[in-house]
């Protein structure tokens, strides 16, 4: 069957549930480590708080990109019922991971939490190749992305504009402040309204031949047909997935320690220990709370700022969705100065000469996390086979996993200390990183991958 040119209003209703899912990587990624903190968690523990997310991604991401490669409903379609049990655990997870009363719960919450997200993520991705020929798959890759920054921007800024509404913020370091919870609760609602429009407007392509789909079906397994893809990688897949190391390893150490980091150096209010405080003395507990205060709004502010990345990278999508849909665009050169982007905005965070301007290191952020959630994607989907796209986009996930797993196994800690002891050195090991994953793109030279 030969697949049609989709329209924007078609692109824009299969993309539509990447909202949700954003809603729920946003609000985990600006403030679990702070809800961490707020359970006790010091600075360096947090990295390996955060391993539950990237191990459940390399585990549920393959198996569910062959799950859905083999299914196939006239009434639920390939990839839809996948959108949408992934949907109702995620918003689970959202609404009751902010009520969590011990660390490990919340960490407990996270590993739910993120399994779910992949259960709906991976199939969005597979989605595209599916209904889209290969000259519009650019285009579609960054109409999610637009609509991933628009998620990312809204999701960001939802507990200052709970806090604004008058939930205000606890003077308690050992209480998560009701704002957040608030914000989880609304993102979890969000989360699974825009995946459920997403079902319910999308229709999707039935195999080509239904019979030999059945036959297929009924001939392989899951081990064999791992094996049997991984021998089949391609070198330009390999080499994207050397791009994508370091480019998730920057935003997993911006994700993990983004707020322990900019509250410190930027801000100069660190979270304090109740551990060092005698609360029994009146001035000491005054003092605390005071302290306490001053990090929490600090934190809400960082929050916001991180938020910025995701509205850059709408903007960023915006541009590329207009150019896309008229003109081909060199992917690979796209991606390169894309990544280099990001790499200066977070090395500009050890100098900001006041917290204002953290903005605009977020801004340069969001080029390269437009970038990251697009071209890729669509480089890979030009080199790798049709029917195995689900596995294919799944087993691509280890290229994103692997280095947070490094990096929330110590590699963090370890590779921050090359920049110093300082607070801030997290933040220009991901910059770093993120020039490195910028030059890799030179490795890509295939016309076919880099055009389209």
């Amino acid at each position: 069957m030969e697949k049609r040119k989709l329209g924007f209003w078609e692109i824009w209703n299969m993309s539509f549930g990447f909202l949700g899912i954003q809603f729920g990587f946003a609000l985990q990624g600006g403030y679990m480590s702070r809800i961490f903190q707020t359970l006790g968690a010091e600075p360096h523990d947090i990295p390996g708080l955060w391993i539950a997310a990237p191990l459940t991604g390399l585990l549920v991401q393959p198996i569910i990109g062959y799950l859905s490669d083999h299914t196939w409903s006239t009434r639920f379609g390939r990839r839809k019922p996948y959108f949408l049990i992934g949907a109702i655990l995620s918003s689970f997870a959202l609404f009751f991971v902010p009520y969590s009363s011990t660390l490990w719960i919340a960490a407990g919450f996270l590993w739910i939490l993120d399994a779910s997200i992949n259960v709906s993520m991976e199939p969005f991705r597979a989605l595209v190749a599916d209904k889209l020929p290969d000259e519009q798959r650019s285009y579609g890759f960054i109409l999610q992305t637009l609509i991933i920054g628009i998620g990312t921007w809204i999701a960001s800024n939802l507990p200052w504009l709970v806090k604004k509404m008058g939930f205000a913020e606890s003077t308690d370091l050992t209480v998560i402040p009701q704002n957040v919870k608030v914000a989880f609760g609304i993102g979890a609602m969000v989360f699974l309204i825009s995946i459920l429009y997403t079902v319910l407007t999308t229709k999707e392509y039935p195999p080509k031949d239904l019979e030999d789909f059945k036959k297929k079906k009924r001939d392989t397994n899951f081990w064999k047909e791992i094996k049997g893809s991984y021998s089949e990688m391609s070198g330009t897949m390999l080499k994207l997935g050397i791009i994508q190391f370091f480019s998730w390893f920057a935003f997993f150490t911006m994700w993990s320690m983004a707020t322990p980091a900019l509250t410190d150096h930027v801000f100069n209010s660190p979270a304090p220990m109740k551990k060092n405080f005698n609360m029994e003395i009146a001035a000491e507990k005054a003092n605390f709370e005071t302290l306490n205060l001053a990090y929490q709004n600090a934190a809400d502010t960082v929050g916001s700022a991180m938020g910025i990345y995701g509205l850059s990278s709408m903007a960023f999508a915006l541009i590329l969705t207009f150019y896309s849909s008229r003109m081909k665009i060199n992917r690979k050169w796209v991606h390169l100065f894309s990544l280099i982007a990001g790499g200066i905005g977070f090395l500009s965070m050890s100098f900001l000469p006041e917290p204002s301007y953290l903005n605009l290191s977020f801004v340069l952020i969001g080029f390269s996390w437009g970038s990251i959630l697009s071209m890729p994607y669509a480089m890979l989907s030009s080199s790798v086979k049709e029917e195995k796209m689900g596995l294919m986009m799944g087993m691509f996930n280890m290229f994103i996993v692997i280095p947070q797993i490094i990096a929330a196994l110590g590699g963090v800690n370890l590779l921050s200390k090359i920049f110093g002891n300082g607070a801030i050195a997290p933040m220009l090991l991901a910059g770093t990183s993120l020039v490195i994953g910028g030059f890799c793109n030179l490795l890509i030279t295939d016309p076919k991958v880099t055009k389209g």
